[in-house]
């Protein structure tokens, strides 16, 4: 009986679960569905939908070595993907349909539409666990409901990941040739901008530059990742987000090449290991909160009271906030790394995310949208749970009360200014303790050619902590 793997982020034919099932099952073959509408409604960023599809360039050629051959097929939306799906399904006679889960309420709501619609002409669809290490639903609380409390959550992780330590695949083996041709993947989308060859450069496609990315990191970076992290002018991330989005690399790859640095150890050991082991829990743990939690994929807020909280209407801040114009340099700097890079520094995600919450009230739905726009790693559990928890609506959130100082965080992990004189070019002539607040300076703008601040850190704080207060006593 003939397979079709259906790939979807799960870009990768090493330690994939689906592709497995499938080669292991009968002779294969592979689809990919293009979904500009969907991506857009989805507020995918060009670079991220550039990246998948140079991604899936490269999946076409390892598939070829494996003699399978990538079928390209359109449904603009993900309401036609039955069609799609039930068509190509009947024209080469597939028996059985392969995927890894994925979550969200639109994904759930696709896939159940796809195996209903296959069901009807006897083809099977079978899902498979693929990019978590933990099956949602499997990770629960003594009284049966999903943790809302990462520690929690955390801890039971570790007590599973002791007594049944996912391992990863063997590598897949070639099969017979189909004598099926492969289709060409488009090199770029209407509707979506092409993303600069500076950019692309930043982010190679393709599972070999994933690996190595990931071996680099794990020997070089590993060891003092719990100390560096925190530091936007150092390389001390994996910046492997991108390849774990979309499924270039898989969870199980990065928990055993950490183990393998680490003597096999979880939670003791080198400590940089132990933390990065804890970001991959930290994933983890937004994807079950998705599944747990349905009402947050429909950019709600997961502490109900919440939504009722008085945000500001504020255009032309938040346009400055989106643009770097602000005045405060770590919140311009970061934001021009984003629109240069299609990505952002770990802890420069939660400055400014608390800066345009709290400092600026702004929605923070406003930042989530912003920045799975111009993410080239934009995750959906992972943005809306990072926003969420900046602004006090999330799960296990940072208290009301709890408001980084932007310049504070600034002088404490950019000491010297190096991160900010490279993104900040007007201000590289400050010395390193004028560069963090050329406010301070005085003058009408502080600094020629670089804005006032939008506003008053301090008063701004207050006006936030008032706002919060205010939703604790109508909630009495």
């Amino acid at each position: 009986m003939r397979q079709l793997i259906w790939f979807r982020t799960d870009l990768r034919v090493r330690d994939n679960s689906a592709l497995h099932a499938a080669l292991t099952s009968g002779p294969t073959l592979a689809l990919f569905i293009i979904s500009p509408g969907q991506w857009q409604a989805h507020d995918d960023a060009p670079a991220k939908v550039d990246f998948w599809l140079r991604n899936l360039a490269e999946l076409g050629r390892a598939l070829r070595e494996l003699n399978v051959p990538l079928l390209i097929r359109q449904a603009d939306t993900w309401a036609d993907a039955p069609r799609v799906v039930r068509d190509l399904c009947h024209e080469f006679d597939i028996g059985t349909v392969q995927v890894n889960e994925e979550y969200g309420v639109n994904e759930t709501e696709r896939d159940r539409q796809v195996s209903a619609r296959l069901a009807e002409d006897g083809i099977v669809l079978r899902s498979h666990l693929d990019q978590l290490f933990f099956r949602p639903g499997s990770v629960l609380t003594q009284s049966g409901t999903y943790f809302q409390v990462y520690s929690q959550f955390r801890k039971v992780c570790y007590q599973r990941l002791h007594t049944a330590l996912p391992g990863c695949l063997p590598p897949p083996r070639p099969q017979t040739g189909l004598g099926i041709a492969s289709d060409v993947p488009p090199s770029q989308l209407e509707g979506f901008a092409t993303p600069t060859e500076r950019l692309r450069h930043l982010w190679p496609a393709g599972e070999d530059a994933a690996r190595e990315r990931l071996e680099a990191f794990a020997q070089e970076e590993l060891w003092c990742y719990e100390q560096r992290r925190d530091f936007p002018a150092h390389s001390g991330t994996s910046q492997l987000s991108p390849y774990l989005a979309a499924g270039v690399i898989s969870p199980r790859q990065c928990l055993h090449a950490a183990l393998r640095n680490n003597q096999g150890e979880f939670d003791s050991g080198n400590p940089g290991a132990v933390t990065w082991i804890n970001e991959l829990l930290w994933r983890e743990f937004y994807k079950h909160i998705l599944v747990g939690f349905p009402r947050v994929s429909r950019h709600r807020a997961f502490r109900r009271e919440t939504e009722s909280l008085g945000w500001r209407r504020a255009p032309e801040e938040l346009a400055a906030w989106q643009q770097g114009r602000t005045g405060i340099p770590i919140i311009d700097a970061a934001m021009r790394q984003l629109l240069d890079t299609g990505w952002m520094h770990n802890r420069l995600r939660m400055v400014v995310a608390m800066f345009l919450t709290k400092n600026l009230l702004i929605d923070w739905r406003e930042g989530e949208r912003w920045f799975m726009r111009h993410l080239i790693d934009g995750d959906l559990a992972a943005n809306n749970g990072g926003w969420q928890w900046s602004a006090s609506t999330g799960t296990d959130a940072a208290p009301y009360f709890r408001i980084f100082n932007p310049i504070s965080q600034s002088q404490r992990f950019d000491p010297d200014g190096h991160f900010l004189r490279h993104w900040l070019p007007e201000l590289a002539h400050l010395d390193k303790r004028d560069i963090h607040n050329p406010a301070s300076l005085g003058g009408l703008f502080g600094v020629a050619g670089y804005p006032a601040p939008l506003v008053d850190l301090g008063a701004s704080r207050e006006r936030a902590l008032m706002a919060f207060k205010d939703l604790e006593e109508r909630a009495v």
